[in-house]
C-alpha cells in the first residue's frame, strides 16, 4: 500500500548538501512541489505549483534512491510539510537512510526525519512545533532589520540547535561582510554559505 502512495516531485537528484550543518555531505535530494509560503527572493519558484506529471509513487523514489550510494536524503521544496510524508519517510528509514527535512516551520510535520532544519519566512508565521523540533535553524539575512528578527528566533528554539546565518544569494555583496562582522561579534551563530553555487552543481 505504501509503496504506491504518490507525491508531486518537482526534482530529485544526487549531488554534494551546498549548505547548512550538513554542507558538504553527499546527499539525495527530494524536491516536492507546492507551497504555502512564496518568499519573494525565492530562487526555486518553479517548486510552488503541482503538475499531475510530477507525482512519483513511493516505489519510484525508492528505486531512483537505489541506483545511488546515498545513505543521506533531504526532502526540500516548496514546502514539503504541505504533504504527509509519513509513508516516504518510513520507507526510507526502513531502508537505512538518514532524513533531513528543509522547511519554514508553518506545518504540523506528518512523518518521522532524523534532522529538522528549520528556516523560518516573514511571509507565514511558522507555528509552535517547528521551535521545538529545530535540530538547525537557518535563517536568511536580506534586510538589515533581519539580524534581529534571527535572534527573536533563536531565542524560541532549544539550547542544542544549531544557529546559521545566511545571506539572500543576490544580495550577498552587501550582506554577506556584514554577517561575518555580525557573527564576530554573536558567537553562537555560525555563517551558511550556499557552497553549491559556488561550486556550480545542483
Amino acid at each position: 500500500m505504501s509503496q504506491l502512495m504518490q507525491l508531486p516531485v518537482m526534482e530529485h537528484f544526487y549531488t554534494l548538501q551546498g549548505e547548512g550543518f550538513h554542507a558538504g555531505r553527499a546527499a539525495y535530494f527530494i524536491r516536492l512541489a507546492g507551497c504555502d509560503v512564496g518568499c519573494v527572493w525565492c530562487d526555486v519558484k518553479e517548486s510552488w505549483d503541482i503538475r499531475q506529471d510530477q507525482y512519483m509513487t513511493i516505489a519510484q523514489i525508492m528505486d531512483a534512491l537505489s541506483k545511488t550510494a546515498t545513505d543521506f536524503v533531504v526532502i526540500t521544496g516548496g514546502e514539503p510539510t504541505m504533504h504527509d510524508l509519513t509513508q516516504l519517510t518510513n520507507a526510507l528509514q526502513t531502508a537505512g537512510y538518514e532524513i533531513a527535512l528543509e522547511t519554514a516551520g508553518v506545518n504540523a510535520l506528518k512523518g518521522h526525519i532524523d534532522w529538522y532544519c528549520f528556516s523560518p519566512k516573514k511571509f507565514k508565521q511558522p507555528i509552535a512545533e517547528a521551535y521545538l523540533k529545530a535540530n538547525e535553524l537557518k535563517v536568511v539575512i536580506a534586510h538589515p532589520s533581519d539580524f534581529e528578527w534571527a535572534e527573536t528566533h533563536a531565542s524560541k528554539v532549544g539550547p542544542n540547535c544549531k544557529l546559521y546565518l545566511q545571506t539572500e544569494w543576490e544580495k550577498q555583496d552587501r550582506f554577506l561582510p556584514q554577517i561575518i562582522d555580525y557573527i564576530k561579534r554573536n558567537k553562537k551563530w555560525k555563517i551558511s554559505l550556499q557552497s553549491h553555487k559556488y561550486m556550480q552543481i545542483p
